[in-house]
């Protein structure tokens, strides 16, 4: 198996749904890795991206209550929030000043905020700086504008558009299967409206990232199947840079029997989605679930971007993540020289800025 697909990188040929489901199945953690590696050098020579962002999770009430999400709260729930439009202007301005290039928001499907909130968040950040790139909101939460408004998918996207959004983070995926997502998440929307609502966006111009929550209740053939869904919407739209594996954190969460992730499984995933995802030009390690040591590990595994310096994260810390919640750029710059590779600082769309 591992010669025919190494022969398959070679070639630039894709591998099946059959081989990517062997590999997870394969304890030969070192001759995936040697394979991924191989694949990440031929896209992207020793070049690992990072960026200088800024998240800003604008609030955690949501009308979901996904059982493997511990940032979600309910209304009068102690630790619930809702930032004040001043606090976004104030949070966009330190990440202005620190040089950031990017905004990431996400928050939760909150029961009371109109859609001219979401418009006017995007404008506040826009009057701090036009050159700040606003990467902000799942399909989930696209979806749930839509509704909110009585516009149509389109409509909604135009909007954002027109008041600052840039491109969206990827979030909300999941496991697309629908097996799994009505055991973890019932209330969300369904893997195949996840592909419908993002395609969509794909078509309006906006790019996108794609994640999977890996290390609940899934199994292996649940993660292919993720990825072959991905790998078909890739061929129709081109829409998506890099593939995030996000590592579920089990802490203050409501999933019985619940994995998490160690670190072999998290290398072993990184690897095969690289292998798997020949469409795709980026495959990134966000070291805020992964930790720093397995996300500067992964460099070797086919991992070719580690993110940004974050600043404030709270969704994976909210579960139990005990990495940094911010790291300044000189750490991810060591961090990524330590593993004998070249750091490249980024925009969002991947032009890159300056190399170190």
């Amino acid at each position: 198996m591992f010669e025919t697909i190494k022969q398959k990188v070679a070639d630039g040929q894709r591998i099946t749904d059959a081989e990517a489901l062997a590999l997870f199945e394969s304890n030969d953690l070192l001759a995936i890795g040697e394979l991924a590696a191989e694949a990440n050098r031929l896209k992207n020579d020793d070049r690992v991206f990072f960026n200088v962002n800024r998240h800003i999770n604008y609030g955690n009430l949501c009308v979901n209550r996904c059982k493997f999400c511990a940032f979600s709260k309910e209304k009068g729930e102690p630790g619930e929030y809702t930032l004040a439009m001043k606090d976004v202007r104030q949070k966009a301005a330190e990440a202005a000043a620190a040089g950031a290039t990017e905004i990431h928001i996400v928050g939760g499907l909150h029961p009371d905020l109109p859609f001219d909130f979401y418009l006017q968040m995007m404008r506040t950040i826009k009057d701090v700086s036009v050159d700040l790139h606003i990467k902000a909101f799942t399909a989930v939460e696209i979806d749930y504008f839509a509704k909110l408004a009585g516009l149509t998918i389109p409509q909604v996207i135009e909007e954002l558009k027109a008041a600052g959004l840039d491109s969206l983070p990827g979030g909300g995926a999941e496991i697309l299967g629908q097996k799994v997502r009505d055991k973890i998440c019932p209330e969300k929307i369904s893997g195949a409206r996840w592909l419908e609502v993002t395609e969509m966006v794909h078509n309006a111009g906006l790019k996108s990232n794609a994640t999977m929550l890996f290390g609940h209740l899934e199994e292996y053939q649940d993660r292919v199947e993720h990825l072959h869904l991905i790998r078909e919407l890739q061929d129709r739209t081109g829409g998506f840079q890099t593939f995030i594996p996000l590592a579920f954190q089990p802490d203050n969460t409501r999933v019985p029997g619940a994995k998490g992730v160690g670190g072999v499984d998290a290398l072993k995933t990184l690897a095969i989605s690289r292998l798997y995802l020949d469409n795709f030009q980026h495959v990134k390690a966000y070291w805020v679930m992964l930790g720093l040591k397995i996300a500067q590990t992964s460099l070797c595994f086919g991992v070719n971007d580690l993110d940004g310096t974050v600043v404030e994260e709270k969704i994976g810390h909210d579960a139990g993540a005990d990495s940094p919640q911010a790291m300044a750029k000189n750490g991810i710059i060591e961090l990524i020289r330590k593993a004998g590779r070249t750091p490249v600082e980024r925009d969002t769309l991947y032009n890159p800025l300056k190399a170190y």
